[in-house]
């Protein structure tokens, strides 16, 4: 009796089993990331003359750094700041520190003043994907970025002034405009490297500068 017991429960049990299985969902490659391996990656080394693949740039994260000088006075402001920045990102953020105290700006050493998050992967390939798309397209009068702000080695940081640009944000619900630092870390050794992996992105940039090394 307690062997046919154990049988039906096993027959009852499969259904449930193929139901998990079945709620699955196959996990999606980005689009830019597709774009990236099929036709920006062998046009950057056909352009370069790049001898093996490891040589070809590419983009290693996005770092979206958000600082709240007014949270020395309130708080709240940064609480604010930390929720639209992961509304934004779809990441959890790391709260930043004051690493020194500054009397003329009533700063005191391990206050809390601004909120960091770091995408990779997935999640870096489709916030470039609606950075580029979405977002810069909303920003009134918007002719390109600058092509100034390589740092040398192959980084570039676009400066937002307000969050309120991406479709995440609800303008109504916001009570302080507060802009933020993107930066787009890559594997480039050099600016020129970065400029043309960035814009094979579809990267809007205003003109081209010759670079450097």
């Amino acid at each position: 009796m307690a062997e046919k017991t154990k049988k039906s429960n096993k027959k009852q049990d499969a259904p449930k089993e193929k139901a998990k299985k079945e709620v699955v969902e196959e996990k999606v490659t980005p689009r830019l990331f597709e774009k990236y391996k099929t036709e920006i990656a062998p046009a950057l080394m056909k352009q370069f003359s790049y001898k093996s693949v490891m040589e070809v740039p590419k983009l290693s994260k996005i770092v979206v750094n958000m600082g709240v000088g007014a949270a020395v006075q309130d708080s709240k402001i940064l609480d604010e700041a930390i929720k639209d920045l992961e509304t934004i990102t779809g990441q959890k953020a790391s709260v930043r520190t004051s690493k020194k105290a500054i009397s003329n700006f009533k700063l005191r050493e391990g206050i809390k003043i601004g909120a960091v998050v770091t995408l990779r992967r997935e999640r870096m390939y489709e916030f470039l994907d609606r950075l580029v798309t979405v977002v810069m397209p909303r920003i009134r009068d918007f002719r390109g970025v600058s092509d100034k702000s390589f740092d040398g080695r192959g980084n570039y940081t676009l400066g937002v002034k307000e969050q309120v640009i991406f479709p995440e944000i609800n303008i109504d619900k916001i009570t302080k405009v507060l802009g933020m630092d993107i930066t787009f870390v890559t594997s480039s050794k050099t600016d020129n490297e970065a400029y043309e992996l960035l814009k094979a992105f579809k990267f809007p940039f205003t003109k081209k500068e010759i670079f450097n090394g």
